[in-house]
C-alpha cells in the first residue's frame, strides 16, 4: 500500500468516525430542544441558538481566512428564510406538545418530499428503489399520524411534518443556488443561518413568549447547540464529505433520528404504542432504502 492510500485510509477512517459524531450531536439535541423548552418560548430560543451558531460559523470563517463572499443574495435569504427560520421554528413548536423520537422520524421525512419536489423542479426522474421507499413512507407516516384518531399530539405531528415539507423546499432552492451560482458549503451555511436567525428574531420580538429563566440548564443547553449542534457538527460533516462519497455521507444521516428517538426513550420516558413504533420502523427501512440508492448500491 502506497503513503496516498494510506492516507485515504486513515482519512476514510477519519470520516466515519465524524459521520459517527456529527449523529450522536445532531441525534442528542432534540432531546435538548425538547427539555428546554421549561425554561424559554420557542421563538426565544430558537432565534438565540441560531444568531449564535451563525455568528461562530462567521468567526470560523474568517479564523480560517476562507472566503466569505456570496452570490445572489436574494436567493441566499430566501435559503436562510427557509431551512434556518421556518424550520427551527416549526420544530421547536413541535416539541412542545410532540415527543423528541416522534418529532425528529417525523421531520426526516424530509427525503422523501424532495424526491417529487426534485421531478418537478429540475426532472430527476423517480427511479425504481425510490417508488418502494415512498410506498413505506407514506405507510409509516399514516400508523404515526392516525388520521382515524383525534389524539392530542395530532397538531404537533403536523407541524413535524411540515417542518420536513419546509426543509424540502429549503433544499430544492439550495440546489436552485447551486445550478447558477456555484459556492462553498460552509459560508453559505453561515450566511442563510444569519439570515434566518434574523427573521426568527424579528418574530421573538412579535410573538409574546413567556420569560425566559436563566437556570444552568438554559444556558447549558444554549451553549450545547452554538457549539457542538451547529459548529462541530458541521464541521464533521463537510469534513466527512470531503472524504467520502456523498451516498455514503447521506447514509449517516439515519442516524440522527435513531439517537433522538433512543434519547427520547431513555431520558425522557417516551415509549411509542405499538403502531407509532412500526411506523417509525418503516419510516426508518425507507430512509435505509434512499440511502442506499443514493450510494448507488
Amino acid at each position: 500500500m502506497t503513503p496516498a492510500q494510506r492516507t485515504a485510509r486513515r482519512n476514510e477512517r477519519l470520516a466515519l468516525l465524524a459521520l459517527a459524531g456529527m449523529a450522536l450531536g445532531w441525534g442528542y439535541n432534540w432531546v435538548i430542544m425538547k427539555s428546554v423548552l421549561a425554561y424559554v418560548g420557542p421563538f426565544d430560543f430558537s432565534a438565540l441558538r441560531t444568531l449564535f451558531g451563525a455568528l461562530l460559523l462567521l468567526a470560523v470563517l474568517a479564523v480560517l481566512r476562507r472566503p466569505m463572499r456570496v452570490q445572489a443574495w436574494g436567493r441566499v435569504i430566501l435559503l436562510g428564510v427557509l431551512q434556518t427560520g421556518v424550520f427551527s421554528a416549526l420544530i421547536q413548536i413541535a416539541l412542545l406538545q410532540g415527543g423528541a423520537g416522534k418529532t425528529s422520524i417525523l421531520v426526516y421525512t424530509m427525503p422523501f418530499w424532495v424526491i417529487p419536489m426534485a421531478w418537478l423542479a429540475f426532472g430527476e426522474r423517480v427511479r425504481g428503489l425510490q417508488w418502494l421507499a415512498l410506498a413505506l413512507a407514506a405507510a409509516g407516516l399514516i400508523l404515526i399520524l392516525e388520521p382515524w384518531t383525534l389524539h392530542a399530539d395530532v397538531m404537533s405531528e403536523g407541524l413535524a411534518v411540515l417542518a420536513g415539507l419546509c426543509w424540502a423546499v429549503a433544499i430544492i432552492v439550495a440546489k436552485w443556488i447551486k445550478r447558477d451560482y456555484p459556492m462553498e458549503a460552509l459560508p453559505l451555511t453561515a450566511w442563510q443561518m444569519l439570515f434566518g436567525a434574523l427573521a426568527l428574531c424579528l418574530a421573538a420580538w412579535i410573538v409574546p413568549e413567556k420569560p425566559i429563566d436563566p437556570a444552568p440548564y438554559f444556558y447549558g443547553a444554549l451553549i450545547y447547540n452554538i457549539v457542538i449542534a451547529t459548529a462541530l457538527a458541521w464541521f464533521l460533516w463537510l469534513f466527512a464529505l470531503q472524504h467520502l462519497s456523498a451516498g455514503v455521507a447521506s447514509m449517516s444521516t439515519l442516524g440522527v433520528p435513531v439517537v433522538g428517538v433512543l434519547g427520547g426513550w431513555l431520558q425522557l420516558g417516551e415509549q411509542p404504542g405499538a403502531l407509532e413504533l412500526t411506523g417509525m420502523i418503516l419510516i426508518a427501512v425507507a430512509l435505509a432504502v434512499i440511502g442506499l440508492r443514493s450510494s448507488g448500491k
